[in-house]
């Protein structure tokens, strides 16, 4: 395997690990906040843009195992998400975020993610990276 595969599936999974770890902590007030600023969310759309182009043209692998390809799908959803965010108003965002009732269903919709950071940690850590790139 390679050794940007295992760098990007420790790196992305604990990243993930911490962050839901946080969110747990602060709850959904600052989730619910954050997408009613217009300024943090061009920020955080540009950001994630960035960090989407970044790793579908630095990671596009998709074969070699469970591992690659699933480091390389979080690269095209984060692409994918950080062109919804330029790309929808933000008061449609804030809206659907309303309808979806997010504050009730706020420590469930963070299972998932957590669950992708736990695999990405441990199979990036038990992962043999190869000397090549």
């Amino acid at each position: 395997m390679s050794r940007l595969t295992v760098f990007l599936a420790r790196s992305i999974g604990l990243f993930t690990i911490l962050l839901t770890a946080g969110f747990l902590v602060r709850g959904s007030a600052v989730i619910e906040t954050t997408f009613a600023d217009v300024p943090v969310m061009l920020a955080y759309a540009i950001t994630s843009l960035a960090m989407g182009v970044s790793m579908v043209l630095g990671h596009d692998v998709w074969s070699g195992g469970a591992l690659p390809v699933v480091v390389t799908l979080v690269g095209w959803l984060v692409l994918a998400k950080g062109l919804l965010l330029l790309c929808i108003a933000p008061e449609a965002i804030a809206g659907l975020i309303g309808r979806m009732r997010y504050g009730e269903s706020y420590y469930l919709s963070l299972v998932p993610a957590f669950l992708l950071g736990l695999y990405l940690t441990w199979a990036g850590l038990a992962a043999q990276a190869s000397r090549r790139l």
